[in-house]
């Protein structure tokens, strides 16, 4: 392991530079601000007030004219016209040829840059200003340096000759740039260096003949910064990403990544954007896996993505992605899924807005991995809303409707065609004080199902009629006190609901689009307790739910706590999910639901929820989580989660997400996830990153326990197999546009869990 990480840091450091040296490019840093400090001038100002014309300005201690053609200026010269300004000792000028030179502690000022210069002159007709033996520092960004000669075009283009270019702002810069001949067009952004010599801490470390680079935070295409890594799986990884800017709303990012242990991918990313148009395409292609000796088909994975409106009242949404094979993911991984995702989402749809009415086309598939049950496609979806409102009791008249055909690749699974009507009466009525929302609906859907096996219990034609009656009621209650000296806000929000839907057997329907919904404190007021249509449950029930928090004098949250749970008026609750298994309740009540809010401070926060069974004295599902964040980059998230059935298996995992400040320039994030049913670690990572105001560098070790999507084993099942690696990532500020801070955020969220920062923790 030492040698390899040994021969990658060699290899990241040969790709790093040659990408610099390529044409580095600003391109995909996006809302990027300067980190370095800038060093500012004052305006350079006369001791008397002039009007600013197109004409020169000069003032000095003494003058003298020499036949109305030669001009010598002598002691605090400052020569002055629309564009530049000059300070020096001594000036020269030549009326006749429109000239000027100026020697001793020499300033020049334009709106792009500042110099410092042994010497200057200017030549109208040559439309150039040239200084010698000079420093500069470029306006309103930290690169700076030193030339031997510096020429200002008229257009404020720059030639340094014999020069050197940093954004280090220390006396002795940790990198220097210097070249024979160094060319900066800000109107071109591009810049332009000969015989150019890259320095490390004085050391030179690399040396080309040619190289450009952006100036500008605009796009410009060329090559990104390399990405070095290594896992067990893929071996050493290297990915040099090359920008293509093809217009201002149209771009392309190509990266050829090589794995040592699968081969060369290509990875491609087209962006457009027009109006109100947007899109991503996305190709991953690994013409031929070293790893399998015995195939040599094709991996890759394609994405489509995009979201738009036009002509106003349309709406268009696309989301796509197709595999070679079930385990891409696995094998190769990607940043668009995650290593243990099941299946991948494939969705288009088509909507129309009107004022009191609306209607989607939706074509909705799941591509599944590995020995999963085969999910159904709806091709297509049709859906109808339209809503008229009532001159009483701010009452609307709402009609819901629907056509569903569902479709599966399995061939011993059924097909149909699903027919919806839902209509009925809404009635919402709410003041500051109280609220009372009100439903009376009929529920009509039909059943048309091929394909059905001679043992089955699913029927050809269904029809199903279900009346619906929900009365949803609350009330809020306030009063003010004084809580450790603070005055605050105290509420009380009782709230209570009916919900009565028929009784009917429906096990002669397949399950195409349902499943049930989580049991929380939220879901006690739903009105359903399945997604989709092909289980209703039957209810006769109520709903009783109390919530209190405290709202400081800003009426912000700090405190909430709430209890709810349901009351069934019968105890038939017994609804089929498919020909195996069931949901059975013939308890009195439901599981007693919670959830708890506290912001201790500024910095300090827990949260949690609950599902707790009270006939039983078992927990069924529960999350707590507690954050604390001193500063931006010193924070510490611990989480707790438990469920006693999640696929018929009981899980329970602990995680630690932390990151903090060692020194000014050093930083560190660690993320740990602990899995307590099997006594194993299901992840492990740690970051190590150094950040200066002008480079940066990052270091990352991961392990992660190893999934297979043939067996299932993420969680379910004890697997003692690891996948881990390392990541490098180098960053020099300044030489490919102004570089924003590396952050942590991505060395949280690229996790199984990922990190979900508090909305109200330290703001």
């Amino acid at each position: 392991m030492q040698f390899f990480f040994k021969f990658s840091v060699v290899l990241a450091l040969c790709s790093l530079i040659s990408s610099l040296f390529s044409t580095l490019v600003y391109a995909k840093q996006q809302n990027i601000t300067a980190t370095c400090p800038v060093k500012h001038f004052s305006k350079i100002s006369p001791s008397k007030k002039i009007t600013e014309t197109n004409a020169i300005t000069i003032t000095s201690k003494s003058t003298t004219i020499i036949k109305n053609e030669l001009a010598y200026f002598a002691g605090n010269v400052i020569l002055i016209n629309k564009k530049q300004r000059i300070s020096a000792q001594q000036l020269e000028f030549n009326r006749i040829k429109e000239s000027f030179n100026a020697q001793g502690n020499i300033h020049y000022q334009a709106d792009t840059i500042d110099v410092m210069a042994k010497s200057i002159n200017a030549n109208n007709a040559e439309q150039a200003t040239v200084l010698t033996d000079s420093s500069y520092q470029l306006a309103n960004n930290p690169a700076h340096g030193n030339a031997g000669k510096l020429i200002i075009s008229s257009k404020g283009d720059l030639i340094l000759q014999d020069s050197s270019f940093t954004t280090c702002q220390q006396e002795q810069p940790d990198w220097l740039l210097e070249a024979s001949k160094i060319s900066i067009s800000t109107s071109k952004n591009r810049g332009e260096a000969y015989n150019a010599k890259l320095k490390f801490f004085g050391v030179p470390v690399f040396y080309i003949p040619y190289f450009s680079f952006p100036v500008t935070n605009e796009r410009k295409s060329g090559f990104l910064y390399p990405q070095v890594g290594s896992s067990n799986r893929s071996g050493l990884k290297i990915a040099t990403p090359y920008y293509i800017n093809i217009a201002e709303n149209i771009d392309a990012t190509i990266t050829p990544k090589y794995m040592s242990n699968h081969g060369v991918q290509l990875l491609s990313e087209f962006r457009y954007l027009s109006g109100l148009q947007s899109g991503v395409i996305n190709v991953e292609y690994l013409n031929k896996d070293l790893n399998l000796k015995n195939n040599n088909n094709a991996r890759y994975l394609a994405r489509i993505q995009h979201i738009g409106t036009f002509d106003e009242n349309f709406r268009a949404f696309v989301d796509y992605t197709t595999i070679s094979d079930d385990n891409y993911l696995v094998d190769i991984e990607s940043e668009h899924y995650s290593f243990n995702d099941a299946y991948l989402y494939q969705v288009g749809e088509l909507s129309y807005f009107a004022n009191n009415w609306r209607a989607t086309l939706k074509l909705q598939d799941f591509e599944v991995l590995g020995n999963h049950i085969q999910s159904y496609r709806t091709v297509p979806q049709i859906e109808f809303h339209r809503f008229q409102e009532l001159p009483f009791l701010n009452s609307s008249f709402d009609i819901y409707s629907e056509f569903s055909h569902f479709d599966t690749r399995d061939v011993n699974l059924p097909t149909a065609n699903r027919y919806h009507l839902e209509a009925g009466f809404t009635i919402p009525v709410s003041s500051p004080a109280w609220f009372l929302n009100s439903e009376f609906k009929v529920l009509q859907t039909y059943y048309q199902q091929e394909r059905i096996n001679s043992n089955s219990k699913l029927d050809k034609n269904v029809s199903r009629t279900l009346p619906k009656i929900r009365l949803h009621g609350g009330i809020n209650l306030d009063r003010n006190i004084q809580y450790l000296g603070y005055n605050l806000t105290q509420t009380l929000e009782p709230q209570i609901q009916y919900l009565y839907i028929s009784n009917k057997d429906q096990s002669n329907i397949g399950m195409y689009d349902t499943t049930p919904l989580q049991d929380d404190y939220n879901g006690l007021f739903r009105s359903q307790r399945f997604s989709g249509l092909d289980r209703i449950a039957a209810a006769n029930q109520i709903s009783w739910g109390l919530t209190s928090r405290l709202l400081s004098t800003s009426n912000q949250e700090l405190f909430r706590l709430s209890l709810g749970q349901i009351l069934y008026l019968n105890h038939s609750n017994s609804v089929v999910i498919n020909e195996q298994s069931n949901i059975t309740e013939n308890t009195s009540q439901s599981a007693l639901a919670g959830d708890i809010f506290y912001q201790i401070s500024n910095k300090w926060q827990f949260s949690g929820d609950i599902q707790y069974d009270t006939a039983l004295n078992i927990t069924n599902r529960s999350e707590t989580s507690i954050n604390y964040q001193y500063t931006k980059n010193h924070l510490i998230q611990l989480n707790h989660r438990f469920s006693r059935s999640v696929t018929y298996n009981k899980i329970e995992q602990v995680s630690l997400l932390a990151s903090g400040k060692i020194t000014k320039d050093w930083q560190f994030v660690t993320r740990l996830t602990q899995d307590l049913v099997h006594r194993r670690n299901l992840e492990s990572y740690a970051g190590l990153q150094y950040e200066s105001c002008c480079w940066a560098l990052r270091f990352a070790y991961h392990r992660s326990i190893n999934s297979n999507v043939d067996e299932q084993v993420l969680f379910n099942r004890p697997n003692n197999e690891f996948d881990s690696g390392f990541m490098i990532q180098f960053v020099i500020k300044g030489l490919g546009g102004q570089q924003s801070s590396m952050g942590i955020g991505d060395m949280f969220n690229s996790s199984i869990f990922g990190y979900n920062r508090p909305y109200f923790l330290n703001n």
